[in-house]
């Protein structure tokens, strides 16, 4: 279908497809442990499972409610008996729950892959209305979580782990004044993963908008129907297999929307790696990608 947004790609799409397919053996995951924040439902739920069929051995899920972690958990199982599926009923934004969940998973192993799922909307007023204690604490949740599980990571990650930002247009567009909240809790959650990728320059971090999929979070937001789009949750989710596959090390720390073609992206790897391009930035001024860090070390 035609773009309904900007995009690098001419096609745009809204559900899994065959180059983002977990059965690709390119895509390949045989071997390595996964751990997914938000992982009971929605598309975090769905991510797991595409990490399943990509052949993970042993895959985490840590979200607030158990019984859906164990639902997960048992679909997983029941198709996949040869996976180790963990659970730990986790809030992210407890730093303890976090680091127990974690060690309990890892044990004296590595981690290979993170994808970072737990969000929240917040209120849903402007600037001008909203309760300033709401709005504070949104963002506080949001950035908190981010952090806790960025800093239990870092404890098990192998050298060349790769971790996936799920992040949200919010970002970089403006989608509506009520969105304010969630915009600067998003910005800043991308900006705490880029300053972890500038310090762990072994690691392969991505942020994606993972398409308009009807979650509950969307739900709350006021649905797929709000604008008159919906993607399918098996876009995001096989997108974050492809991304932690070798073919997309061409795109280490960029901003992807899972609905861009990566076969159009891939002829363009060379463009797109090492350049400010898909970066969040100051644009039309070349600060992207230049390594500052020895401008402080006096």
């Amino acid at each position: 279908m035609a773009p309904p947004f900007p995009s690098p790609t001419a096609t745009w799409h809204t559900e899994g497809y065959p180059a983002i397919s977990p059965n690709r053996a390119e895509l390949s995951a045989k071997g390595k442990a996964v751990i997914v924040t938000g992982g009971g439902s929605g598309i975090g739920a769905e991510t797991a499972m595409s990490f399943a069929v990509a052949g993970a051995s042993r895959i985490a899920l840590l979200g607030r409610r158990e019984e859906p972690l164990l639902v997960t958990k048992a679909s997983i199982e029941e198709k996949f008996a040869n996976i180790e599926v963990f659970v730990a009923s986790t809030d992210v934004t407890n730093k303890e729950q976090v680091d127990q969940a974690f060690a309990s998973f890892a044990g004296s192993a590595e981690i290979d892959i993170l994808v970072s799922g737990a969000a929240m909307i917040g209120p849903q007023e402007p600037v001008r209305d909203v309760d300033g204690e709401r709005f504070l604490h949104a963002i506080d949740q949001n950035l908190r979580g981010s952090l806790f599980v960025s800093q239990a990571f870092l404890r098990y990650a192998s050298k060349h782990a790769v971790v996936i930002d799920i992040n949200s247009s919010a970002a970089h567009v403006n989608f509506g004044a009520g969105f304010a909240a969630y915009n600067v809790a998003k910005l800043a959650v991308f900006r705490l993963w880029d300053s972890v990728a500038a310090g762990n320059p072994d690691l392969s971090i991505f942020h994606i908008q993972p398409g308009i999929v009807d979650t509950d979070m969307n739900k709350e937001a006021g649905g797929v129907k709000a604008i008159g789009i919906e993607d399918h949750v098996s876009l995001p989710a096989n997108f974050s297999v492809w991304l932690a596959s070798p073919e997309a090390q061409f795109l280490k720390g960029k901003y992807l929307w899972a609905n861009w073609d990566i076969d159009e992206l891939k002829v363009k790897a060379k463009e797109i790696e090492g350049s400010g391009f898909l970066n969040i930035g100051l644009g039309g001024w070349p600060f992207q990608n230049a390594d500052w860090s020895a401008t402080w070390k006096s």
